[in-house]
């Protein structure tokens, strides 16, 4: 059958969010992807071929889910009284008792913290390195996450280093009090005041970028001169492109913005004022397989698309990503130590984690 499209608009029609033909499992045919099934089992499947539904058979028996259970996708979803991966365990309870039993003193099954399995909590770990964050407890009651401050993801301390974390609650030492052990009783100001001070015109004490003590702020990472200010309310970090280029090579940067030159414009000065193409020539390079402008969510300009600033979460070179999907901590995109990328954090030196929570630079 004879296709319209061009060799290059089909591949981009059959490729994977990450970019791939076919999910390297199938071969593109005018924009669709034919996936790969010698044995004549269906097994590879999806618009993409993103689909391995060998993954829900069992190795034994051979079976889709152990017999108990559909696959959607590569993953089991089991009949009432069976769990596991793959369906291959069954549960002596009924799942009213299941849920019973996992639910919390405050009535959430495993307190939100973990999942339910035949009246078992298993608890989840935000932390793939395990050096902080425990989740614990029957049902999860138990998070150690909540004795931490926010500066403490620099370090391994529970309660600021100045208390013991019992069931994610801080029995603070002599001396010390607030939430976190995180107010000496020395200091002048009382806690409410000391934090009003460090908080400024943020929700965060010092802006989430540091440590509030006696309404002083210390910014972090230690040493970094990026960070700064009476409240840490800079983070020159944010003037730097996915290339770690400063404002593009066409501006400098003030807390945390750019000041572009006067023929640069945009959040990292990478737009040119003057445009040596036509309409034509420009659109062309703003358009995307499907023949629409910057995904409709933005303005073509000199062969690049600027993303609507009305919508603060639309970014990528044709406006296709939406950066309300990478992961917070702190109530911030990823934490305030990376930038969204389509979606994901690319975090910055120092920094690990979905989120880029996790300081994995050197001790202060």
């Amino acid at each position: 059958e004879e296709c319209s499209l061009s060799s290059k608009t089909s591949k981009d029609l059959c490729r994977n969010a990450q970019g791939v033909v076919c999910s390297n499992a199938g071969t593109c045919h005018c924009g669709s992807c034919m996936c790969h099934n010698p044995d004549g089992k269906g097994l590879i499947s999806g618009r993409y071929c993103e689909c391995d539904d060998s993954e829900c058979l069992d190795e034994d028996s051979g079976d889709v889910c152990g017999g108990h259970g559909k696959c959607y996708c590569g993953n089991c979803y089991c009949s009432a009284g069976w769990h596991g991966d793959k369906c291959e365990f069954q549960c002596d309870i009924s799942p009213w008792e299941s849920k019973r039993r996992c639910t919390s003193p405050d009535g959430k099954v495993c307190s939100n913290r973990g999942t339910c399995v035949c009246g078992e909590c298993t608890c989840y770990d935000v932390d793939p390195s395990g050096d902080w964050g425990d989740i614990h407890g029957e049902t999860c009651e138990c998070d150690e996450r909540s004795c931490h401050a926010m500066y403490d993801r620099y370090s391994d301390d529970f309660c600021s280093g100045h208390g013991q974390c019992n069931c994610g609650r801080c029995d603070c030492k002599e001396g010390w009090a607030g939430k976190e052990c995180d107010h000496p009783l020395s200091c002048s100001l009382s806690m409410e005041a000391g934090q009003k001070k460090c908080r400024g015109t943020s929700s965060l004490l010092c802006f989430g970028r540091g440590q509030c003590l006696c309404g002083q702020c210390t910014c972090h990472p230690p040493g970094d001169k990026r960070v700064h200010g009476k409240n840490c309310e800079c983070d020159d970090r944010q003037c730097e492109d996915l290339n770690r280029d400063i404002c593009g090579g066409h501006g400098f940067c003030s807390c945390g913005r750019c000041i572009c030159s006067d023929r640069w414009f945009g959040k990292h000065c990478q737009f040119p004022r003057s445009c040596d193409m036509t309409d034509e020539q420009s659109k062309s390079l703003c358009e995307m397989a499907d023949g629409v402008i910057c995904s409709g969510k933005g303005s073509c300009h000199c062969g690049r698309c600027i993303c609507s600033p009305q919508e603060w979460y639309i970014s990528g070179e044709f406006c296709e990503c939406d950066d309300r999907e990478c992961d917070k901590h702190d109530g911030l995109v990823c934490t305030g130590n990376g930038v969204c990328n389509c979606g994901n954090c690319d975090c910055w030196d120092g920094w690990t984690g979905n989120a880029c929570e996790i300081w994995v630079g050197e001790r202060y």
